[in-house]
């Protein structure tokens, strides 16, 4: 059956829909020997040869979710040319090629999601989905009202406002723990966050994302995802259309 480019190259898990769509446009992708840039281009997944960057692909494998509790010390990708310890290496022993859903800074530990479903990893990171992601911080000092207030309004961050966040202070000594929800992974967000008001994270941790979490998990455990699980995930957001970017 002919299928859109995209969608088999995000279907067999080799990256999101919207990656797929930056792999044609870059030449990046032949079928049959052909490089097609041309976006909305079909091929049929089981007659045709797909390569992507020459790797060929195979079509859409049993659909596999991880649940990682990622350790601090582990970068949220493939491979690192730095050579520091990789998420995937945490998982190795699962015998299909997996990648993250969004991603943990290298000193942030937590709920880690890893697939070979991209559109499902599109689905979780887009934020018109309104999937709630929840992280417990430490931060130097105690912010006042008025510096939490600013951040669940939403701030500027490198030109672009922050959609707004839910704050709650967990704990206030010499320094606070506070619970922070969003539904944005912009890369180090929390961390720019609290370091635009003065008050920089010590510690973060991502405790839950949707309705699953890390509790009686410790670092570096992973469980597979349900088929129940799965299609909840799937299920949230579905009435909403993604807005466009500008």
């Amino acid at each position: 059956m002919l299928t859109r480019l995209q969608k088999i190259i995000s279907d067999a898990g080799v990256t999101s829909r919207r990656k797929a769509e930056s792999l044609i446009q870059g030449g990046r992708v032949q079928v049959n020997g052909k490089v097609v840039t041309k976006l909305g281009s079909k091929a049929d997944p089981e007659r045709d040869e797909i390569h992507v960057n020459g790797n060929r692909i195979e079509p859409q494998q049993q659909r596999i979710v991880l649940l990682l509790y990622k350790p601090d010390g582990y970068i949220t990708s493939l491979r690192d040319p730095e050579g520091r310890p990789t998420v995937t290496q945490l998982v190795d022993e699962v015998p299909v090629r997996l990648y993250p859903i969004g991603r943990l800074d290298f000193h942030t530990e937590g709920l880690l999601l890893l697939t070979n479903d991209g559109q499902l990893a599109q689905r979780i990171e887009h934020p018109s989905h309104a999937i709630d992601k929840i992280y417990i911080a430490k931060v130097k000092g105690v912010p006042d009202s008025n510096a939490l207030i600013k951040l669940r309004k939403g701030v500027l961050l490198e030109g672009r406002k922050t959609l707004p966040a839910k704050i709650r202070v967990v704990e206030t000594r010499k320094n606070a723990w506070l619970e922070i929800t969003i539904r944005e992974g912009r890369q180090n967000q929390i961390r720019k966050m609290f370091e635009l008001i003065g008050h920089p994270v010590i510690k973060l941790r991502r405790e839950a994302v949707a309705f699953l979490d890390i509790q009686g998990m410790k670092p570096g455990e992973f469980r597979f995802l349900s088929g129940d699980e799965i299609q909840k995930l799937y299920r949230l957001g579905e009435n909403r259309t993604p807005k466009k970017r500008p």
